[in-house]
């Protein structure tokens, strides 16, 4: 569906840093780049709001969140005051089939390069989704559909925070962070694991 072609590429485009925090996404604009009707445009730009991606202005449109210095300090407060919950809770209900998730998705994070030559930057597309896999598999656990959904929308605010302020840490991929946490939640030490992610949420604050 054509939709569905502009909402990825608008989606990439936002988490690339292709527009500037409160950079308005203009339909009419939209809809020539990409060659589509307006009707097509709404209907991507809907569902980019949807995950978080963009704000819906009263009478002004759309445009990408401006993520103001409170609003960062409000996401990483939420993040570390949920996750490290939710990663209790998983690490107490979480079966084998769990365990055997969380050991490939790190085994594929330790794996993938933060840096992208090619693309000349760090945190790199398949670094960047293999480092939201881990983390979403770390809590999969348990098995709790709300609370999956509440990590997904924080971790794509934080991920545009972090994207954008890459520059004042820009080589930083918490390699021994991800195996501690690793071998945390794999030990069943639910109390250590979540100690280990408050401490990993504090390192990666972009403020």
């Amino acid at each position: 569906m054509l939709s569905e072609q502009v909402y990825a590429c608008l989606r990439d485009a936002i988490m690339r840093g292709d527009y500037a925090p409160g950079e308005a996404l203009k339909p009419q604009d939209l809809a020539r780049e990409q060659g589509v009707s307006l009707a097509v445009v709404r209907e991507a730009l809907v569902r980019v709001v949807g995950d978080g991606l963009a704000d819906r202005l009263h009478n002004r449109g759309f445009a990408v969140p401006a993520l103001t210095d409170r609003c960062r300090q409000e996401i990483i407060e939420a993040r570390r005051t949920i996750e490290p919950a939710v990663l209790r809770m998983s690490v107490e209900r979480g079966d084998i089939d769990w365990e055997a998730r969380v050991r490939a998705t790190h085994h594929r994070l330790a794996r993938t390069p933060a840096y992208a030559p090619e693309e000349g930057t760090y945190s790199c597309g398949a670094w960047a989704e293999a480092h939201r896999v881990f983390h979403r598999t770390l809590l999969e656990g348990c098995g709790n559909a709300a609370l999956l959904e509440t990590f997904d929308r924080m971790w794509t605010a934080s991920e545009l925070a972090r994207r954008w302020s890459a520059h004042r840490a820009p080589g930083r991929g918490g390699v021994d962070e991800h195996r501690r946490l690793e071998e945390a939640a794999l030990a069943r030490d639910a109390e250590g694991a979540a100690a280990l992610l408050v401490q990993h949420l504090t390192l990666t604050d972009p403020s």
